[in-house]
């Protein structure tokens, strides 16, 4: 059993610790009365409503495991913090499913390589979170969850935004590789296993791959982006784990003086506002 009332006391507390810098928020003189952050800068940065951060904090809701952790990322919990809201919310234990929790450290790498396009998945290809830049590079816009968030569905659903892969049969037979390992790994995770089912039936591709005990493994590989007002830019796409949290870290670079990188200097300095185009799903 949870307890929503010493939850909302430490929803409370964690949020008057957070400065606004920390976040990236801009602070305007000493015209904060608040100490930390107010409630519509968490539900901002969290995707939800004030008035439900407000009954959050108030005790009179309570949070799904997506919402805890995006409150999490926002208020900078640590592990065990994290563990203690979700005691205190009434949620089991994740053993046994994909971790999708961004901790601190992660987060940080988010906040700031603000000039590097960089997303992060989990185990099994979800994105869970990018920057701007990322969004100004491919057009995919915060906020998408599930399937629609997956790569490994995406690729296999013709979904791949303005990505596109050289070597695009080795690029699915290494995301199958892949997500096999994972299902291995984490034999309690329903959503993986319901995942992996609706793809094996809705592509007889994935099927195939799926029934080929092939040996591949996603890496370090050149992408192709093809923006609507940059046109194409070669990037390398490095990919790097982050252990013990099982995550996925992409990072989008270009060589030095190449024109792909005065094409990403230039997203950083337009932004994402006059850049960023709709991804068209």
């Amino acid at each position: 059993m949870g307890d929503a009332k010493k939850l909302g006391t430490q929803l409370r507390a964690w949020r008057a610790r957070v400065r606004p810098a920390e976040v990236g928020l801009p602070v305007r003189g000493n015209s904060r009365r608040t100490p930390g952050l107010r409630r519509e800068e968490v539900a901002w940065l969290a995707g939800v409503s004030a008035d439900y951060v407000k009954r959050l904090e108030q005790g009179s809701a309570h949070p799904s495991g997506a919402v805890l952790r995006a409150l999490s990322r926002t208020l900078r919990l640590s592990d065990p913090e994290y563990e203690l809201a979700c005691r205190l919310a009434g949620h089991a234990a994740e053993n046994g499913l994909v971790p999708q929790r961004i901790g601190p450290s992660v987060q940080r790498l988010l906040d700031r390589l603000a000039d590097t396009p960089i997303a992060v998945c989990d185990a099994t290809w979800t994105m869970l979170d990018h920057n701007e830049l990322w969004t100004a590079l491919t057009g995919e816009a915060p906020g998408r969850g599930g399937r629609s968030a997956n790569l490994v569905w995406r690729s296999f659903h013709g979904d791949e935004g303005r990505v596109r892969h050289p070597f695009p049969e080795d690029y699915k037979k290494s995301l199958v590789a892949d997500l096999r390992d994972v299902a291995i790994r984490y034999p309690a995770d329903r959503e993986l296993a319901s995942m992996i089912g609706a793809l094996r039936a809705s592509s007889p591709e994935f099927a195939r791959m799926w029934e080929t005990p092939e040996v591949a493994h996603h890496g370090n590989k050149t992408k192709i982006i093809d923006h609507p007002a940059l046109g194409q830019l070669e990037l390398d796409c490095d990919v790097m784990s982050v252990h013990g949290a099982d995550l996925r870290i992409i990072i989008f670079t270009a060589a030095p003086g190449s024109e792909a990188a005065g094409k990403l200097q230039l997203l950083t300095v337009l932004g994402t506002e006059t850049m960023a185009a709709p991804a068209g799903h």
